[in-house]
């Protein structure tokens, strides 16, 4: 009798087993994204939310992580806020709720991603980022990934594009630089290396305003009457948040420098975002150029339809992009990684060379990361404003529109 029950209870072991893999099997494998979805940032957070779940959509339904049994992906999202403390909470919160995290994408700002990434970087948990500050993947981390130029990058090489682009269009070469920027981390990455560098010197260039403000900017009146007062040959307008950028350059046009006056180059997305142009007119944007890390390129044109119709955005903005991208990376990690963890999935992006699927949504179609976790082969860009859309002028090789420099 016993012999018996021993045996009815193998055979209920057996039946009952392959049911459990299975099960296990399809279990989802999450990924995290963290970004404002409150406070002055909120906007951009949202678009990247939503690019990053139309890649979760993508992704499953094209098979889930076939290296792994087909699993699904899914996305787990937690608000960065609007502060640096806020940010560190949520990333404490993230790691606590989702112990079987594999991997993160976010942050949106600089400051919020050295703040998160302390966090991440405690946890194990590989975090894909496209701020831009040099200390991001400067501290020693193993768990970081930057696939954007960093800010020392885009302010070296920027410099000499802009004053080559400025003496082709025009025929003369700008020998005065005004800067207005806020005092994230994103900006002072960008500006420093041209003020405590030798960007300046190197490029015959004198600084005639330099101002600094903390967003979100209540009045911008004294930083444009500066500028109005010492008009230089260009300026360099670098706000994060989209209301500080509109408060600029009403100012501007306010003060006579706006419509293509006054040549005016930002960094970052800020200075492309569809809510500019939706609260007020497009006029006051038209020829406002920025420096960029990704943005909409020739050859993503089904890629950026798909997004359009998911989320119902004009276009497409570096952050939704790089939300996007940074999914099929971590897609791409699990892939190749021998487990499903964190470990493996951030020792799959280390090793990982690609120039095909996922690497096509990074300015350089190619993605790979050094020892410390910065993409080796990141470009940058130059979107304009023409007829009311933010549009890549450069390079050739990605341009959607050819660039025009504006005429004092």
């Amino acid at each position: 009798m016993r012999k018996m029950k021993f045996i009815a209870a193998l055979v209920c072991l057996l039946l009952v087993l392959p049911l459990s893999l299975q099960v296990n099997a399809q279990a989802p494998i999450k990924v995290g994204l963290i970004v404002p979805l409150s406070g002055p940032w909120a906007r951009q957070g949202q678009v990247m939310r939503a690019a990053a779940e139309l890649a979760i959509e993508q992704i499953n339904a094209g098979g889930g992580i076939r290296a792994h049994g087909g699993r699904p992906l899914e996305l787990v999202v937690f608000d960065a806020g609007d502060s640096v403390e806020r940010a560190k909470n949520a990333a404490q919160r993230m790691v606590a709720e989702e112990p079987d995290l594999v991997g993160a994408t976010g942050a949106y700002l600089s400051s919020f991603t050295l703040a998160v990434t302390e966090v991440t970087e405690r946890a194990q948990i590989p975090m894909l980022t496209l701020s831009y500050s040099d200390l991001v993947t400067s501290r020693g981390f193993d768990y970081i990934f930057q696939t954007s130029a960093t800010g020392a990058y885009q302010a070296e090489n920027a410099i000499p594009l802009l004053l080559d682009m400025a003496e082709n269009a025009s025929g003369k070469r700008p020998e005065t630089i005004g800067i207005v920027m806020d005092n994230t981390a994103a900006s002072v990455a960008f500006v420093s290396p041209i003020i405590d560098g030798d960007a300046l010197a190197a490029n015959n260039l004198e600084l005639v305003v330099n101002e600094v403000f903390t967003p979100p900017l209540a009045n911008a009146t004294p930083l444009i009457q500066r500028v109005r007062s010492r008009r230089p040959d260009l300026l360099l307008l670098l706000p994060t948040a989209v209301s500080d950028a509109k408060l600029l350059l009403e100012k501007m046009n306010e003060f006579g420098l706006g419509r293509g006056r006054l040549p005016t180059i930002s960094n970052g997305s800020a200075m492309g975002d569809p809510d500019l142009a939706a609260n007020m007119p497009t006029a006051l944007l038209e020829g406002v150029m920025s420096i960029v890390a990704n943005w909409s390129t020739s050859g993503q044109e089904q890629m950026i339809a798909d997004y359009m119709a998911f989320s119902g955005e004009p276009w497409m903005t570096q952050n939704p992009l790089c939300a996007f991208g940074h999914i099929w990376l971590l897609k791409e990690a699990l892939e190749l990684a021998d487990t499903v963890d964190s470990v493996a999935v951030k020792d799959a992006l280390h090793t990982m060379d690609i120039n095909e699927g996922a690497s096509e949504y990074f300015a350089g179609g190619r993605v790979r990361f050094d020892e410390t976790g910065k993409r080796r082969d990141a470009e940058i860009l130059v979107i304009q404003w023409q007829n009311g859309e933010p549009r890549t002028v450069y390079p050739a090789s990605a341009a959607m529109g050819q660039i025009i420099w504006p005429s004092r």
